[in-house]
Parts: structure tokens; sequence; C-alpha cells
């Protein structure tokens, strides 16, 4: 399963890539608003730092919400480094988008998908990953790991190539689940995946480890 890092801030980028696990990144328009980053002169510059620190798959998103537009953003992302994918919302113009990108030899993030019908819908358009929110799922009492599971199943009886990229993660169980249900790629904040490294058994573990080394240099 491949990491992203979902984030625009850079130094979050720089500490995940440093554990050498760091597949990609994806971003979002908030994310670039909560980073301080406003324009598209200055939002375009930024995806281009990050395709820099970054050498896989770097999600950039569309704003607009028609097909003509779409186009003329997607085709601007894509031409910013090799490593763009361009993110396009599932609605009916996306997934317009999503063919028109995929016969054009231009990746695609499919983004906001919180239905089987959906995921289906964008394989047969020719997404390179597919976004299931898991987390906004679960926040409407529904179950976003059990989405992962529907969709991994149907896309391996249907043989699309389409990767399940499970994303709005809210904690570390969220990368462990996610992982188990068949899910190709997460993308998750910096702190869950962070997450993955503890365990009080291992801080203890060290501790005795520690103490023993110590009590035996001073024999």
């Amino acid at each position: 399963m491949k990491f992203f890092i979902d984030t625009a801030n850079l130094e979050d980028i720089r500490e995940a890539k440093s554990l050498g696990i760091l597949d990609g990144v994806t971003t979002n328009p908030s994310l670039m608003a909560k980073e301080g980053i406003t324009g598209q002169d200055n939002i375009y510059k930024h995806y281009k730092t990050i395709c820099e620190l970054v050498p896989g798959d770097v999600s950039a998103e569309v704003i607009s919400t028609d097909f003509e537009g779409m186009i003329r953003e997607g085709k601007a992302l894509s031409e910013i480094a090799p490593n763009i994918v361009v993110k396009v919302p599932m609605i009916k113009e996306g997934v317009k988008a999503l063919k028109w990108f995929s016969e054009n030899d231009i990746k695609t993030n499919c983004t906001l998908v919180f239905s089987a019908g959906q995921a289906i819908l964008a394989a047969k358009a020719g997404a390179t990953y597919l976004s299931p929110f898991i987390g906004r799922i679960d926040d409407i009492a529904w179950d976003g790991i059990a989405l992962i599971e529907e969709i991994a199943e149907i896309y391996a009886i249907q043989g699309y190539e389409t990767e399940i990229l499970a994303a709005s993660i809210r904690h570390t169980l969220h990368i462990v689940d996610a992982a188990r249900a068949g899910a190709d790629v997460i993308t998750s904040p910096l702190k869950p995946l962070m997450g993955l490294l503890n365990h009080p058994l291992t801080d203890v573990g060290l501790s005795k480890f520690l103490a023993d080394h110590k009590a035996a240099e001073a024999k």
C-alpha cells in the first residue's frame, strides 16, 4: 500500500519524507488556504515546490465545475511537473473530464467519492486514483471502511485498474483498517502517519534494553 500525505505544509511533507516511506502528496484548495497560499500563480508555484520535494504523484485539484473549465485547469496543472495528478470532483462534468484526461494520458484522482456506484463510474471513465472519504462517511454514522471493502471487491471482480486511495483519514486505526480492507493507497495528515510508530510496549521494551545495557556497562 502506498502512503501519501494530505497537506500543503512543506515541513510536514519533509518530515514524512524523512521516514523513507512517502510515496506522494494530495492537496486541495482548503489545505492551500490553511497555509496562507492564495492566487493562482502562488498556488502553482507551491505545487511545483512540492513536486520537487516528492518524486511520487502529487494531486492538484481543479476548482471549475464545468467540463471546459476542468480541462483548461487540468492541462495547466499537468504542465507544472510530470508527477502532477489532476484531482477531479465526482460530478457529471467531472466524469466527462476524467474520460478526456484518460484519453489524453493525464493522470487523475477522482475525489469526493461516497458510494460504490460513484466508484464504478470513475473506474469506467479511466480515473487513475479514486478517493473515498472514509472519515466524512463515518461522521454521518455510516461505515467508511466497509465502503473501501465494497469497492475493492467490485474492482477485483471487474478488473478495474483504478487505484483505491483512502482519504479523509482521521486517526491511525483508519490507516490499518484501510490496508486490511484492500486500499491501494492512503492519504493522511502527518499525525496519523506518525502514530503508526507508537506502542507503549515498544517504549517499555526500549527503556528496559537501555537500562540493562547501562547496568552491564557499569560492571
